[in-house]
């Protein structure tokens, strides 16, 4: 198990554009966590796949894992993929709002950068009733599946 106690945590949601992933530069100790990105996973695929090839060995969490980091204060940036923004707020994957809100609360800095489009704003329910090919709701079950959310300016501050 990593010592996350001694280093400060970058967290990562969504899928980012080649470009903007250049953009994203690490301290020595600083460690990144890349949300997973259900219900496809892509962000935890692709994202960590290009911290890979920059010999950054990212953790992967669950979503809603990122509240416990921000409460045990490992949090120190956030980097957020959008796929549009002005000054309105940005349209991000799902998400992403609840990692505004929290690193507004915790006066954690957060960073917009530009995202892989998508061009559909909702998932097929069959996408979150298996994990990995494997069911996991009942048969009986409906499935929303929202891809992307609004997130207000008042939070990108």
């Amino acid at each position: 198990m990593r010592d996350y106690k001694t280093k400060s945590i970058g967290l990562f949601h969504g899928i980012f554009s080649a470009e903007s992933f250049n953009k994203i530069k690490l301290a020595k100790a600083e460690h990144a966590f890349v949300c997973e990105g259900r219900p496809g996973l892509g962000a935890g695929k692709i994202t960590t796949g290009a911290f890979l090839k920059k010999g950054i060995i990212p953790t992967v969490i669950s979503d809603n894992m990122a509240g416990f980091l921000f409460f045990k204060g490992l949090v120190k940036r956030v980097f957020i993929a959008c796929q549009y923004v002005d000054e309105n707020g940005a349209l991000c994957d799902t998400g992403a709002l609840i990692l505004a809100v929290l690193a507004m609360k915790h006066k954690i800095p957060l960073t917009l950068l530009a995202a892989e489009r998508r061009t559909r704003f909702l998932g097929d329910p069959k996408s979150i009733m298996s994990f990995e090919g494997k069911r996991i709701a009942p048969e009986s079950t409906h499935g929303y599946v929202p891809l992307v959310e609004w997130v207000p300016a008042k939070y990108l501050k």
